[in-house]
């Protein structure tokens, strides 16, 4: 089984992430595969996977345009992988 972090793409013009309230910002998943990832993701996500918002997509977490999947690796410094905090 593999670890993968999933985040929100950079400077979006079309954006689901925004407004930020009521949305997920990333994800540590274990799954064999980035569709897997990705899936599993999307099928916890907030409401950036919104029928209601005017984005071009709704699914982000599936679609590489607009978030990362990146598989964590366990050398590396020693560190916090995520800290995923929004003050209101």
């Amino acid at each position: 089984m593999k670890l993968w972090l999933l985040r929100p793409q950079e400077k979006l013009q079309d954006n689901p992430w925004e407004p930020w309230y009521n949305k997920s910002f990333g994800f540590i998943v274990r799954a064999e595969t980035e569709t897997d990832a990705r899936n599993m993701a999307h099928e916890n996500g907030g409401e950036e996977n919104s029928e209601e918002w005017e984005n071009e997509t709704r699914t982000p977490w599936k679609d590489a345009a607009y978030s990362t999947c990146t598989e964590l690796m366990p050398e590396g410094k020693t560190g916090v992988v995520m800290d995923d905090f929004s003050r209101a």
